[in-house]
């Protein structure tokens, strides 16, 4: 099997959804005997060699301010587009709705390969953020629910993400298809754990919580901070540990500070800066930075005896499983995505979504650890889910598909009207190597409307010519 594998974010950048293209690139091509090829926008600077599969990075536009650090990719450069289909893929499979489903769909007019569409996160509210709530964005969320429509299956990572996605307007079937973790099950040794959390004040016998993710106001981090407040006044012990960087870590560290707890900042040299400015580890309250060792991101889930994960914007919460997969127990929001296979009381904790909610559940759990590491356990062995397990039973669905294609008994998706645009579109490229005899080339020429069209477009980010 050939499989193409596309995705809005891949290293350098590290989010949830690029760690889930990783895994399934590397256990299709090391476990499954099926050749990978991954296409993605270009960032500035990054290496894309290396990888045990090709990697097509296309032309894409800095829109770094307006969506937190992602930039947007330009689909219509030919020679990239031309790469993904000279692979020519059995089966594609996008990951985000936006550039790599269009991408994904002009590979199928040249290739006929089905496409496999999952839907990871709710893009509404990364379009509320950067628009609006107004005209632009419900247009931007029509265009992105056509697109998925125009994909042959659609796969959820949860119950709720199929809700939220149909609650946008998509009316086709959902097929919920888990993610995986790739954290071997078990707790890290004893002796990375202190390497990575020995320098920091967290006393054995006080309680830890833990978050990891994104440093973002929609992933609950107002909750968990307003929780601490009213931990500290009722005189209640603990030390919460933040890691992860984004746009509102700065944010909620003033908040943190503005209710009176003492707080210690890991800086970009590794030295750790105290509320009041002096060099410490007194604190209670430490946002160690981003980490992408997983390695060291295991080591602070074995360290930490409770994660915190006050989320209702994520689909699945795969930090959750790893969480899991380490014996720790996480406090989730009741009904909401990430809660989906959680028990309250035995292999997790339920509250409703508000701080006084959370605050008296971390009130209850801080004085009985031992109730804690038993409800880890029980997460460990009743939630955890390998990748490897995870992007079998996705290989296992590929076949399916194609089998139904060999047979003609694949449904037929209903005709969207980027349908046209993107026919012809690939219809032009197949002209390419006639245009290249010409002085101009096509996608010369095309680059240079994209550079007049951004030109025109309000100051996203910087206004260098795209990367």
């Amino acid at each position: 099997m050939k499989a193409a594998l596309l995705n809005d974010s891949f290293p350098p950048i590290i989010d949830g959804v690029a760690n889930v293209v990783l895994n399934y690139a590397k256990i299709l091509t090391e476990k499954l005997d099926t050749e990978v090829i991954v296409g993605t926008p270009r960032y500035p600077k990054a290496e894309y060699t290396g990888y045990p599969y090709p990697v097509v990075a296309y032309p894409s536009v800095d829109t770094t301010k307006l969506v937190a650090g992602y930039r947007a990719g330009y689909v219509m450069h030919w020679p990239e587009a031309q790469a993904l289909i000279d692979f020519q893929p059995d089966i594609i499979h996008t990951h985000c709705p936006a550039a790599s489903t269009l991408m994904a769909r002009i590979i199928q007019n040249h290739t006929g390969a089905p496409i496999v569409f999952t839907y990871h996160t709710k893009f509404d509210v990364d379009i509320e953020r950067a628009l609006g709530d107004g005209l632009m964005k419900k247009q931007i969320i029509k265009m992105m629910v056509d697109n998925i429509s125009g994909c042959d299956e659609v796969w959820v990572v949860s119950k709720g993400a199929g809700e939220n996605l149909k609650s946008l307007g998509y009316q086709g079937e959902c097929r919920v298809v888990d993610n995986g973790v790739d954290f071997a099950k078990g707790r890290a040794e004893d002796t990375l754990v202190r390497e990575v959390t020995g320098q920091y004040d967290l006393p054995e016998e006080v309680p830890v919580f833990l978050f990891v993710g994104r440093m973002m106001k929609y992933k609950g981090l107002p909750v968990i901070v307003d929780a601490l407040g009213a931990l500290s006044e009722k005189g209640v012990d603990y030390r919460m540990v933040f890691v992860g960087g984004g746009a509102d870590a700065k944010e909620m560290q003033e908040k943190v500070k503005s209710l009176g707890i003492t707080l210690d900042v890991v800086n970009e040299d590794g030295t750790v800066t105290h509320t009041d400015g002096v060099d410490g580890k007194t604190g209670r309250v430490l946002f160690a930075g981003a980490e992408h060792d997983r390695d060291r991101l295991r080591a602070w889930n074995t360290r930490a005896d409770l994660f915190l994960f006050p989320s209702v914007y994520d689909t699945n919460g795969i930090v959750v499983r790893e969480a899991a997969a380490c014996g720790l127990a996480s406090v989730l929001i009741k009904d909401s995505c990430a809660a989906e296979g959680i028990t309250d009381g035995r292999n997790g904790y339920l509250i409703e979504e508000n701080a006084s909610s959370m605050a008296a559940m971390l009130t209850d759990l801080a004085t009985d650890l031992e109730k804690l590491h038993t409800a880890g356990q029980h997460a460990m062995d009743e939630i955890y889910i390998s990748w490897e397990d995870s992007v079998r039973a996705a290989h296992a669905r590929y076949e399916e598909i194609l089998l139904q294609k060999r047979e003609g008994t694949l449904p037929q998706r209903k005709k969207q009207s980027l349908d046209y645009l993107i026919k012809g579109a690939a219809g032009i490229s197949k002209g390419t190597d006639k245009l290249l005899t010409l002085p101009r080339t096509f996608y010369e020429t095309m680059s240079d409307n994209f550079r007049e069209w951004k030109e025109g477009l309000p100051s996203w980010g910087n206004t260098n010519e795209p990367e």
